[in-house]
């Protein structure tokens, strides 16, 4: 089996490589095309051997969808022999599926597709000239790869015609994105209910308006209110300034830069609940880091994580919006937090990349035999 994976995504999310990594340990013959703009500047991180990154448009291409595509296509159909290959896997609707259903057409190759919070949020919301290219890729594709069941009852209500409702549902599985061996190698253990006189709330990723940390902030001045004495926690990257801005001075709150992971595992466990209300998120890989460390997580209801498990086992859903919704759950978490951090130690080797590396095979493997 002879896999090509079509992933403009892994020039800057290095996460794909646990997946790349497995398959190539599990024996499957695989390469990775990456197309980039001109401009791209080459990471220092190595993705491997079998990956080929292809600098092949413009910046501006990117304007005329089928402009910055039909280069794309005009490239990968040079770089391979694509008739060698047994199944293509793009790792987006609309970007990576288009040119996977391209290659079906002209040479015959099966693929599947991965949809992601782009195809969702900016293709089918806002680009309404492309959306019945969308329901085209679905349609050919042999599988469709959603992250959680929320995204794929989202796409089934909101972008697929009632005709094809079916038919797209049984194309539809649902596998999560994994996370570094490096947690689970080193999972956390079950952590004793925190003390409201010094309950330690935390965030780790980029700051800006999509993660939402002015509403926790919001939440965590409600909860002082009621006598709880709460500090919140922020480790990440500003990408906001001005959100920074609106919090850096508040005396409850600690900003903490982006670090590695053998740092970060430290600050995780001296925390007691992760909390991430965010407007919009594909998976939120951090969810999963938090609960390997046996934090339960408040996430946000709808969006990629909710779903992943029963609502109140490893956490609770909220209202992205509503601060006193956030609060709440944070009490619920409170309350029922010897029971919630047993579940996240128990259930974290749901995101090991050696289980998901395994569904996929057979994925890959049903789809040859359609």
């Amino acid at each position: 089996m002879k896999i090509l994976h079509m992933n403009s995504y892994y020039s800057n999310r290095f996460f794909y490589k646990n997946l790349y990594d497995k398959q190539i340990d599990d024996g499957l013959d695989i390469d990775v095309y990456v197309p980039v703009p001109y401009s791209y500047k080459k990471p220092e991180k190595s993705l491997g051997t079998y990956t080929r990154i292809c600098p092949n448009h413009g910046k501006y291409d990117r304007i005329l969808f089928h402009l910055k595509h039909n280069k794309i296509y005009k490239d990968i159909v040079k770089q391979y022999k694509i008739k060698q290959y047994s199944l293509v896997h793009a790792h987006s609707l609309f970007s990576n599926g288009y040119i996977a259903m391209r290659l079906k057409q002209d040479f015959g190759t099966p693929y599947i597709v991965a949809v992601r919070k782009t195809d969702i949020y900016t293709f089918f919301k806002y680009m309404i000239h492309l959306r019945r290219l969308g329901v085209r890729i679905l349609h050919n594709a042999e599988k469709l790869v959603f992250l959680s069941e929320t995204y794929r009852d989202k796409v089934m209500e909101e972008c697929v015609p009632s005709s094809m409702k079916e038919e797209i549902f049984n194309k539809a599985i649902i596998i999560p994105n994994g996370i570094d061996d490096f947690w689970l190698a080193n999972k956390g253990d079950v952590k004793k209910t925190p003390d409201i006189n010094n309950l330690r709330l935390l965030y780790v990723g980029v700051i800006d308006k999509v993660k939402n940390v002015t509403t926790t902030v919001k939440a965590v001045r409600i909860l002082r209110q009621q006598g709880y004495n709460v500090e919140y926690t922020i480790v990440g990257k500003i990408e906001d300034q001005s959100i920074y801005g609106e919090i850096k001075n508040i005396p409850y709150v600690n900003y903490i830069q982006q670090m590695p992971k053998e740092e970060l595992i430290k600050v995780y466990r001296s925390n007691d609940i992760f909390v991430m209300p965010s407007i919009y998120e594909t998976f939120g890989l951090v969810y999963a880091e938090a609960i390997s460390q046996g934090l339960p997580v408040i996430y946000t209801k709808g969006e990629g994580f909710d779903g992943q498990f029963e609502n109140g086992k490893v956490g609770y859903s909220v209202d992205c919006y509503d601060p006193h919704d956030i609060a709440n759950k944070i009490v619920d978490v409170v309350n029922n937090y010897s029971l919630l951090t047993k579940n996240c130690i128990e259930l974290c080797s749901k995101f090991d990349w050696n289980k998901l590396q395994k569904q996929y095979r057979s994925v890959y493997q049903e789809c040859l035999t359609i």
